[in-house]
């Protein structure tokens, strides 16, 4: 966990008015720890991300929630994927067959992506 001076610290490009009212609009969730923020190394990570969109790539703050919210849907798609593939291995191979076998007919996997 990282209180927000080190934080503040680590990011030279951080502003810590911009990290304070990326806070205030949720855009990144601290975890409040002794009275004050502390970030997880996932929300720091998020705040690298946001850091890079809006100075890097100078994104207006307004469009920030809604390119983090598809980030977000794209992470929790990405891991619902995992679980269900993970899921499919764990089956015998005469019902893994059955699965690819209905994804390849019905346009969802071509022959080349089963290995």
């Amino acid at each position: 966990m990282m209180d927000v001076d080190a934080l503040v610290a680590a990011i030279t490009t951080l502003q810590r008015h911009d990290l304070d009212a990326w806070i205030r609009d949720e855009l990144v969730a601290p975890r409040t720890q002794e009275g004050r923020p502390h970030f997880s190394e996932m929300e720091c990570a998020r705040v690298r991300l946001i850091c890079t969109l809006h100075y890097d790539l100078e994104m207006e703050a307004e469009a920030l929630p809604v390119v983090l919210s598809l980030v977000d849907q794209l992470y929790d798609t990405r891991q619902q994927l995992l679980s269900l593939a993970a899921a499919v291995s764990a089956q015998d191979e005469p019902v893994r067959a059955a699965i690819m076998a209905s994804l390849t007919s019905s346009g969802g996997v071509s022959e080349t992506d089963e290995d």
